[in-house]
C-alpha cells in the first residue's frame, strides 16, 4: 500500500484547527475517489517533552497510480485548496510505502 501522509505542526488555535479539520477538511476528504483508509493520530508528546507537532493523517491507496490518479480528481483538488486555506503553513506532506514486516 501506498499511503499519502499529511504531518502538521501545533497551530495557534487548536480548538479552531481541530474544529475546521474534523468538521470541514475530513468529510471533503474522505470523498476522494481511491482512497481505501484514513487514520488520524493526535500527537500527545514526545520521548524529549513536547512535540512541535499537532496531528498526523494517513491516507492509504492501493498503489501509486491509484494516488495519481486520485489527486487529479475534483475531490482530491478541494481537499488540497480547503488545505491550504486553513494550514497551508502548518503543514507537510510525504507520500510513503508500506513495508511488510515477517
Amino acid at each position: 500500500m501506498v499511503k499519502l501522509i499529511a504531518l502538521y505542526r501545533q497551530p495557534e488555535d487548536k480548538e479552531a484547527f481541530d474544529e475546521h479539520y474534523f468538521n470541514t477538511h475530513t468529510p471533503i476528504t474522505k470523498e476522494i475517489p481511491g482512497l481505501r483508509k484514513m487514520k488520524v493520530t493526535k500527537v500527545v508528546g514526545s520521548p524529549m517533552g513536547e512535540s512541535e507537532y499537532h496531528l498526523m493523517c494517513e491516507m492509504y491507496y492501493d498503489d501509486h497510480e491509484a494516488l495519481k490518479k486520485a489527486m487529479k480528481t475534483d475531490e482530491a483538488k478541494a481537499s488540497g485548496k480547503d488545505l491550504m486555506g486553513f494550514a497551508g503553513n502548518l503543514v507537510t506532506l510525504m507520500i510513503g510505502e508500506e513495508l511488510d514486516e515477517e
